[in-house]
């Protein structure tokens, strides 16, 4: 066996140069290697073009096929009706897209593991109608009923999990097995009639039209505007000097503030245009605030990094010390809850639970969304931000059709198309890392 350890040497006259030289040949050429993310730091502007392109050829697209994909969407159904970019309908996008985004931020905790969970719709159409059962028929306060909700979806997504980690159970056979099963459940609960009224109020009133802060929905909207950014702002402060300390590369402050800036942009021009129409409804802001405490969840803690390992590769996660088991269980309670989430919101915009609630064709959107929106289809990668871009694209084909009187056939045509070609940049992006040696 050859001997291939490196001698390596920094030079001290550029950090983000190292030299490596061969340690079984002393006389052959050492060879300078740069480290892209020191690069960038040193060379400015020029920096982040060799970046980019160096990403762009190492098949790391990230959201950049989804965002290019949003603008031409939104540029095309604008120039066909004028008031798709209107403040109303944005704020009718902005408010619709919560519910099936939540089912989606529980997917992509699933996709993650490079698996599947086909029962999110009709857990969520379960614990609507659940919900509307205890208050109802049984006299429970809202906000009880609204935790024995979630746990009830927490639980059924833990035996879906136990079924898959402990007995074997493909996930996929699973879940479907749940899809049918607690569909079935939720239609025996409604009886005949197959709807049960909810009163508008509680958590009904609070995932339903009403804008946050109430009457102060203006001012609300900018508070939360700056409330994000100013979140923004100090966490990247904090990283910069967490990393500083410990001799690492880390993000230029001139770097940080294009970011924030950027963020702050669209962060008050959302909160503007939404302002001239409902203001910013609480399922968005429930929304948005599920996005950033998960983000962080896989971002920034131990479980997270987790989750990604048994993604990347189950028995290199094992050997690793990972109890994959409980990963793949908590990961599918957690899809659960989410479910639970989204079905009472979909629970407070009709303010009633019906046969439709999670039916039809919600389970296909909240794949799409994940999927779409650049989580990975085989897993180990992606972003719960991904829920917010794929549901954004997807709503707004929805609405968009639905202002040129197109048919439903053609919104599922077209949406099915875009579903297609985000897992074939995907697989593309794939193929591209492992022919660049970074898969």
């Amino acid at each position: 066996m050859s001997d291939t350890s490196k001698t390596v040497k920094k030079d001290p006259e550029s950090a983000s140069q190292v030299t490596v030289a061969p340690a079984d040949d002393p006389t052959a050429a050492p060879v300078t290697v740069v480290d892209p993310r020191l690069l960038i730091r040193e060379e400015g502007l020029k920096g982040y073009l060799t970046e980019f392109k160096r990403k762009m050829k190492g098949g790391e697209l990230g959201s950049l096929p989804v965002v290019i994909g949003l603008i031409v969407i939104w540029t095309i159904f604008q120039l066909q009706n004028d008031r798709f970019l209107s403040a109303d309908n944005l704020s009718n996008i902005s408010y619709y897209l919560s519910a099936t985004g939540m089912l989606a931020i529980g997917l992509v905790f699933v996709l993650l593991l490079g698996e599947i969970d086909l029962s999110v719709g009709s857990v969520s159409g379960l614990a609507s109608t659940l919900f509307a059962v205890f208050v109802v028929d049984h006299g429970v306060t809202s906000w009880l009923a609204l935790v024995l909700t979630v746990i009830t979806g927490v639980g059924i997504g833990a035996l879906h999990g136990w079924f898959f980690a402990r007995i074997g159970v493909p996930a996929f056979v699973v879940t479907l097995a749940g899809f049918l099963g607690w569909n079935g459940l939720m239609l025996w609960l409604l009886g005949e009639s197959g709807t049960i009224n909810i009163p508008d109020e509680g958590p009904v009133h609070l995932f339903g039209q009403s804008s946050f802060f109430m009457d102060q929905a203006v001012i609300g909207a900018y508070l939360l505007a700056g409330l994000g950014v100013a979140s923004m702002l100090y966490g990247s402060l904090i990283d910069q000097r967490r990393r500083r300390a410990a001799g690492v590369p880390f993000r230029p402050t001139s770097e940080i503030a294009l970011r924030v800036g950027a963020l702050a942009l669209a962060a008050f021009v959302s909160a503007y245009v939404l302002n001239q129409a409902a203001g910013v409804s609480n399922a968005l802001v429930i929304f948005l605030a599920s996005l950033v405490i998960v983000d962080f969840v896989l971002r920034r803690t131990p479980y997270g990094r987790k989750i990604f390992a048994v993604g990347g590769g189950i028995e290199a996660a094992r050997r690793a010390g990972i109890n994959v088991s409980m990963i793949r269980i908590t990961v599918f309670s957690i899809a659960g809850g989410f479910a639970a989430i989204g079905g009472m919101f979909f629970a407070g915009q009709t303010q009633s639970a019906t046969l439709n609630a999670g039916g039809g064709n919600t389970l296909m959107l909240a794949i799409a969304a994940a999927v779409i929106g650049g989580t990975s289809l085989f897993g180990g990668r992606g972003t719960v931000w991904s829920a917010l871009l794929g549901m954004l694209v997807i709503q707004s084909i929805q609405t968009g059709l639905d202002l040129l009187n197109m048919n439903t056939s053609i919104q599922y045509m077209i949406t099915g198309a875009v579903l297609l070609g985000a897992v074939v940049i995907d697989s593309v992006s794939r193929r591209s890392q492992k022919a660049a040696g970074r898969a």
